[in-house]
């Protein structure tokens, strides 16, 4: 019996530019799924409750620099005071960017996507592993990321970007 390879289509939905680089990802797998679904329903619930700004997902473009890097966080928030970047996509800086790793995805997520944001000066980068339930809190200090805090289990997650929220990291649990 011949297996058959599964056809795999352009998206440009799922189709990103990192460093000069068009590079398409599969769509995420469940956990991934689940965790985003969990910290958007935490974070639009927050920011809408204070009047914020907004809060985005994937797929939306990120256009830090054009033809060269568009990226898609899985999570981004973008404040009141920097709403102008918000076009057609996003031109500019988000004030604070979420990236979900996937097994896949770890290297993408931790050290490429995560020294981009940096390089642009995104203030807060939050970088969550589901299968660890642990969420990683960069801020951004002269020019370069350091950890604010690496949140697991029932510890409360903490955030400089926005500063009165707060919630247990297991909420991202599958």
């Amino acid at each position: 019996m011949k297996t058959l390879e599964p056809t795999i289509y352009y998206n440009p939905d799922l189709t990103q530019i990192i460093n000069g680089e068009e590079i398409m990802s599969p769509s995420p797998k469940s956990p991934h799924q689940i965790s985003s679904a969990r910290l958007l329903r935490i974070l639009m619930n927050f920011v809408a409750d204070n009047e914020l700004g907004e809060i985005y997902h994937a797929p939306f473009d990120v256009i830090l620099e054009e033809d060269f890097n568009h990226l898609q966080p899985d999570i981004f928030f973008i404040s009141n005071q920097n709403q102008e970047i918000v076009q057609d996509w996003v031109h500019g800086v988000p004030d604070l960017v979420i990236e979900i790793v996937s097994p896949d995805s770890k290297k993408m997520d931790t050290v490429i996507k995560k020294d981009i944001y940096e390089r642009y000066g995104v203030p807060e980068c939050w970088i969550v592993f589901p299968e660890k339930v642990c969420i990683e809190v960069y801020t951004l200090v002269s020019s370069k990321y350091q950890l604010l805090g690496s949140f697991r289990d029932h510890e409360l997650v903490r955030s400089k970007v926005l500063d009165q929220l707060s919630f247990p990291a297991s909420t991202i649990k599958n």
